[in-house]
């Protein structure tokens, strides 16, 4: 998937007003991401996304992932984007269920083994939630 088709298909699944808006939430998703995910999976991920994206989750790495669940993961997005805490939940989903279509399945695999069961709805994948 290129940058330009992943920032429409999260401008789309958002109902974004533009690409710069869907780029904005687009790079404060991935931020807490990587911050959630091992420095060794962020930088696979990395070398899968498009673009910039790439860059952000370099950019963004965490020394060692941290723990916390989909409510705090909702809360630090909203905190980037300055979005109450339901409408940050619907800028992930936007955004990692994009993610999800963009990268392998074994890489996509790799993501959620090392995330809670709650996470999966975000990625699209509701029947992987626990």
């Amino acid at each position: 998937m290129r940058y330009d088709e992943f920032l429409a298909r999260v401008r789309e699944l958002g109902e974004y007003a533009d690409q710069k808006e869907a780029e904005a939430v687009a790079t404060a998703v991935l931020e807490v991401l990587a911050s959630r995910i091992t420095p060794k999976e962020t930088e696979d991920l990395a070398a899968q996304m498009p673009g910039a994206l790439g860059d952000v989750l370099r950019e963004s790495r965490a020394e060692k992932a941290e723990t916390f669940g989909v409510e705090e993961f909702c809360r630090r997005v909203a905190e980037r984007t300055g979005a109450r805490p339901r409408t940050a939940e619907w800028d992930a989903s936007a955004v990692l269920s994009t993610l999800a279509r963009a990268v392998s399945g074994g890489e996509l695999n790799q993501i959620l083994s090392q995330l809670p069961s709650g996470y999966a709805v975000l990625f699209g994948k509701p029947e992987l939630s626990g």
